[in-house]
């Protein structure tokens, strides 16, 4: 009786009806127009970002790359601050919402130093959370001020 029990739960574990597909992943909402891109590597629906800009691509080159579909006010590619590498992504502003449209049209599933990249409206950085009763950060090192240890 005990190996019934057994077998059947091994063929319930290792069955593929007993694995639920994962769910996908909620739509993401889209910006607003406007004259900021953020320009990104590779990205795949279901798994967000995978690869990002080539490594060789420089805030100039990006610059260069977008300057064909309207005036850009600035470009960025955004370094690491130790290795000062791409961190794989970047920012684009034009001078106009029209030319930003003409840029993401342009260069949308374009390659860029090798890779393929995609433009879209720059999404707005939400506000900071507050962190409870107090909003400044809490240091995580040395003792706690007001503790045992201050005279």
């Amino acid at each position: 009786m005990a190996a019934a029990v057994a077998r059947s739960g091994f063929r319930r574990m290792f069955s593929v009806s007993a694995f639920a597909p994962p769910k996908a992943p909620a739509a993401r909402p889209k910006a607003d127009p406007s004259p900021n891109l953020f320009v990104s590597g590779l990205m795949f629906p279901n798994m967000g970002l995978l690869a990002g800009l080539s490594k060789r691509t420089t805030s100039e080159g990006l610059r260069e790359a977008f300057a064909e579909f309207g005036e850009v006010l600035h470009a960025r590619v955004v370094t690491d601050r130790v290795s000062g590498f791409s961190k794989g992504f970047g920012f684009v502003r034009y001078a106009t919402t029209e030319e930003a449209a003409k840029g993401i049209e342009g260069k949308d599933g374009k390659f860029l130093d090798g890779w393929v990249i995609f433009a879209e409206y720059a999404k707005p950085r939400p506000p900071p959370e507050e962190t409870g009763m107090n909003s400044q950060p809490q240091q995580s090192w040395g003792a706690p001020s007001g503790s045992w240890g201050a005279q």
